[in-house]
């Protein structure tokens, strides 16, 4: 898993930027390969790694049946050429959804679990009891957030980012925005965009910044009134948001994360949040893959990517 020399990065022009004094700029993570893209490239890099360092040939991960994790997982073992397990929270239901069905294409063995027995997935027991049945695989959370994943998202921003005042991230399991909040630079601010609905994130972040000792010359600040109903919920006013920044600037955002992210950003920028001559950078953690998977489920269609 070779990271491009560069990461592209887009610069958005509009009469509001004008208007407000604000530079804005996209950090194109979805462009930057071919069948991994996206911060899931970053959280799973050092994973991989580790589990060739420790002879093991298996990888096994959690997630939903529309994961974008599953999804860059499945990817990454057969590049790799690593063996993949993915225990799925939920039935399974014929067809698969484009994002199992490619999964499962591409040698994931998936695995289904119901909604109670899957809140056990981070207790030993359950774990002891999948390594019995499945073998001596290596282990990725869901999400794929941990140490080893945070190390890897130290690595998105790179030298010229320091030029901007501003870092914004879409925030889910917060591996990305943990990583991005170690790497900023003095007088740079990082703002996250939970796609959860509650308050919980603000200690789900402490927690993990804490837990990893994660030492930053930045400041952060966390959002959560962008939900739109919480983790996969929509609205109308969303979608059309996604259609009118894909026809405006010519780049496809998803429901999930990046949509939700960048209608924070445009709706802080025209209630005059950011002081004028500041430089935004958001960081498009790509996920574009799930867009199939929600036309398929809502019937609601979206730009293509």
């Amino acid at each position: 898993m070779l990271l491009p020399k560069t990461i592209p990065t887009q610069v958005i022009t509009h009469s509001l930027l004008e208007e407000k004094g604000i530079e804005l700029a996209i950090k194109r993570l979805d462009l930057i390969h071919s069948e991994i893209s996206g911060n899931k490239f970053f959280k799973l890099k050092y994973n991989l790694e580790q589990s060739k360092k420790e002879g093991k040939n298996t990888i096994l991960t959690f997630g939903g049946a529309f994961s974008n994790h599953i999804y860059a997982s499945s990817q990454a073992a057969k590049i790799e050429g690593l063996e993949s397990i993915g225990m799925i929270r939920g039935e399974r239901t014929e067809p698969l959804n484009p994002t199992l069905l490619h999964a499962e294409k591409l040698g994931m063995k998936l695995y289904f679990i119901d909604r109670i027995a899957y809140r056990n997935k981070a207790k030993t027991d359950f774990l002891t009891d999948l390594k019995e049945r499945f073998g001596d695989f290596y282990l990725i959370p869901e999400g794929g957030t941990n140490e080893l994943a945070i190390k890897g998202t130290q690595e998105i921003l790179d030298l010229e980012d320091q030029l901007y005042s501003h870092i914004c991230s879409s925030i889910g399991t917060g591996g990305t925005f943990a990583g991005l909040y170690a790497s900023l630079g003095s007088n740079q601010k990082l703002l996250g965009f939970s796609s959860l609905k509650g308050e919980f994130i603000h200690q789900e972040i402490t927690g993990l910044i804490e837990k990893h000792k994660l030492l930053s010359k930045g400041t952060y600040k966390i959002f959560t009134n962008y939900h739109f109903g919480g983790y996969a919920k929509h609205k109308s006013e969303l979608i059309e948001f996604i259609w009118w920044f894909y026809e405006n600037f010519g780049l496809v955002l998803d429901p999930i994360y990046t949509g939700k992210m960048a209608f924070g950003i445009w709706d802080l920028i025209k209630k005059d949040y950011f002081p004028i001559g500041s430089k935004i950078l958001l960081v498009h953690s790509g996920g574009l893959q799930g867009n199939s998977g929600f036309t398929a489920r809502t019937g609601i269609k979206l730009p293509n990517f």
